[in-house]
């Protein structure tokens, strides 16, 4: 399948964070998924970013706005998912919900396991509003990165989240993701894989 024929995909990323959306120190959320999701999806990408304190109201009208009125299939959010005070994300993401997808959440918290006993702290999860999936991810690249793309060198290897992404959106209704295998092998039933275009 050439990649003229892959279907456009636009991509919300949100980063929540009091002190970088107030210019204390340089977000890096969103440059360390852009990075991620650049080099796993072959698909032509759209980007719509938002960079907002930890606010319900506020992490609830983008997430509204992003699925809504810009029309992404896929919203990726990153911090505010610890037990703080502060930390309100998945308060936020529950309250836009139509689905809750608790699979994400349990394998992101057995993925960070593997490095530090505080992840069970973590309150990631991923639900479903509309055509879009919305998944609260890590605040730290490097978490982000071994979240998404998993432990493949460990023993047994640990799968990733994004392995089940693709799928996941085909079934809600969203577009055709294609990733390359180097960085992520996505997976969907034998009957669920789309010929190529013109075979």
């Amino acid at each position: 399948m050439s990649d003229l024929d892959l279907d456009p995909v636009r991509i919300g990323v949100v980063s929540v964070s009091d002190r970088a959306s107030t210019g204390v120190y340089e977000d890096k959320g969103i440059p360390a998924l852009q990075a991620w999701l650049q080099g796993a999806l072959r698909n032509p990408l759209t980007w719509e970013t938002r960079l907002i304190p930890d606010e319900q109201p506020q992490i609830e009208a983008a997430l509204k706005a992003l699925v809504d009125d810009a029309g992404c299939h896929l919203v990726l959010t990153t911090g505010g998912t610890g037990p703080a005070l502060r930390d309100v994300t998945p308060e936020a993401t529950l309250a836009v919900a139509h689905k809750v997808m608790p699979g994400f959440g349990e394998q992101m918290r057995q993925i960070s396991l593997a490095f530090v006993p505080t992840a069970i702290l973590s309150r990631q999860l991923a639900v479903i509003r509309g055509q879009a999936l919305i998944i609260n991810l890590p605040g730290q690249p490097k978490s982000i990165a071994e979240t998404l793309s998993g432990l493949p060198q460990a023993s047994p290897p640990v799968h990733g989240i994004f392995a089940a992404v693709p799928y996941c959106i085909d079934l809600i209704g969203g577009p055709y993701l294609e990733t390359d295998p180097a960085v992520c092998q996505a997976f969907r039933p034998k009957s669920a894989i789309r010929a190529p275009k013109g075979a």
